[in-house]
């Protein structure tokens, strides 16, 4: 197996995009998957190189990415260095993203004997699932979408009342990361953005727009992203799969650090289940 990590990507937003590949190397055109991870996440996160490696098995190639402004940096990819860059990410930088992927995949002639350029998925976990389903109805080269306990509305993420306007008053609010300790900024920015490009950032519109197809993948007993975020998505469009995992919680019984050889029970149902739709 070919694992290249840490290969940086020039964005529109002046930051790296960091991406990591999994592939066999046998000059054999590979249906390719790029992973997104989500909120207050990264790409080297808990299992998500198992994860990797067992699509590799599969014969994909395999894409798992850092969000440039994810708050990690090019020489250190986990957890949050870089709290600035934290703060000053918001959705648009995050699809814009996504395109610097696929734009170095059609570019880099190097690897064409390994993948099939026609095939290109996306999957995203979380706040990573929303932009990715945006993605796909924006890009034409995405040919397959899959949500991995995916948001299925932005607009409610956000606070209201006297709680927006003390963010508005003070440029800035704090989230504390529970396993970090740290206070996680999230500058206006974040706010004003959204209301500019709210049609744009309508997951509704995405999902009852896509021509491709669309699996739903969810926990039943998510805390972080309700299953009726996963049956809104569903809902929406009569194109869709959706699969329940009982007793899965937000990341599939897993977590970070991941320290265990294998994939949680659940999380291996997700990744089978998701190579079965795409189908190698």
């Amino acid at each position: 197996m070919k694992i290249t990590t840490n290969i940086s990507l020039e964005s529109k937003s002046q930051k790296p995009v960091l991406i990591d590949l999994f592939y066999k190397k046998n000059d054999q055109p590979k249906k390719v998957i790029i992973f997104c991870h989500g909120y207050k996440g990264f790409k080297d996160w808990g299992a998500w190189n198992l994860v990797a490696k067992k699509f590799a098995k599969n014969n994909f190639f395999f894409i798992k990415m850092n969000f440039s402004h994810n708050g990690g940096t090019v020489h250190q990819p986990i957890d949050f260095p870089d709290l600035e860059a934290f703060g000053n990410n918001n959705f648009t930088k995050e699809l814009d993203d996504i395109d610097a992927v696929v734009e170095w995949l059609v570019a880099n002639k190097e690897i064409h004997k390994e993948i099939n350029i026609e095939n290109i998925s996306l999957i995203g976990h979380s706040r990573g699932g929303a932009i990715v389903l945006i993605k796909a109805f924006e890009n034409g080269n995405i040919s397959q979408v899959i949500t991995w306990a995916g948001v299925s509305d932005f607009k409610s993420k956000f606070p209201t009342g006297e709680a927006l306007q003390e963010w508005k008053n003070k440029g800035v609010a704090y989230v504390e990361n529970a396993r970090t300790k740290q206070k996680m900024p999230h500058y206006i920015q974040f706010y004003d953005n959204f209301i500019e490009n709210e049609n744009r950032l309508n997951i509704k519109n995405a999902v009852q727009n896509l021509k491709i197809p669309y699996l739903i993948i969810h926990g039943s007993n998510d805390e972080t992203v309700l299953l009726v975020e996963a049956n809104n998505l569903c809902s929406w469009n009569p194109n869709n799969q959706i699969l329940i995992i009982e007793n899965a919680n937000h990341t599939f019984n897993s977590m970070h650090p991941w320290d265990n050889d294998g994939l949680s029970d659940n999380l291996e149902t997700t990744v089978n289940e998701t190579i079965q739709f795409i189908g190698s």
